[in-house]
């Protein structure tokens, strides 16, 4: 029992459903995650592969069976006219306006593009983009209704 001393223990327990904000808060901030693995590894030269299970009837047994095939990320920046790279932040198909007519932020370098998505995961996580993010979920649940 004196190991138990030394531990400070209090009443919490773990939530049964989280807040659709959070929930929203942490798809985006998974996808930033993978957009900073593609980003870092299209510096180093290396490949990044995300793995996701696909499921498929097996015509002879007409059992249904899963394998594992690398999922398709795709590159959020673009080279723009001038020349600089930018960054869109997508949730879902949507593009977020990052400032009121501004959905993109430029950076000059893939070292800086690493930092610019580090930087804009951080206030993901810190809930400074709800706003935006309320917004694209709002239109995109919008679109499943006839």
């Amino acid at each position: 029992m004196s190991t138990l001393n030394n531990l400070k223990l209090t009443a919490e327990t773990k939530p049964q459903h989280i807040a659709p904000v959070q929930q929203r808060r942490n798809k985006l901030s998974h996808r930033l995650w993978e957009q900073i693995q593609l980003a870092k590894s299209q510096v180093d030269g290396t490949e990044f592969v995300v793995k996701k299970y696909r499921s498929f009837k097996d015509q002879e047994t007409g059992l249904r069976k899963q394998i594992e095939v690398p999922k398709r990320i795709r590159p959020w920046w673009f080279v723009a006219a001038n020349g600089k790279v930018c960054i869109s932040i997508k949730y879902g198909t949507s593009v977020l306006e990052l400032a009121k007519g501004k959905p993109s932020v430029e950076v000059d370098s893939p070292q800086d593009l690493i930092k610019a998505l580090e930087a804009i995961k951080g206030a993901v996580e810190a809930g400074e983009l709800d706003g935006q993010i309320e917004i694209a979920s709002t239109n995109l649940r919008a679109g499943f209704k006839h």
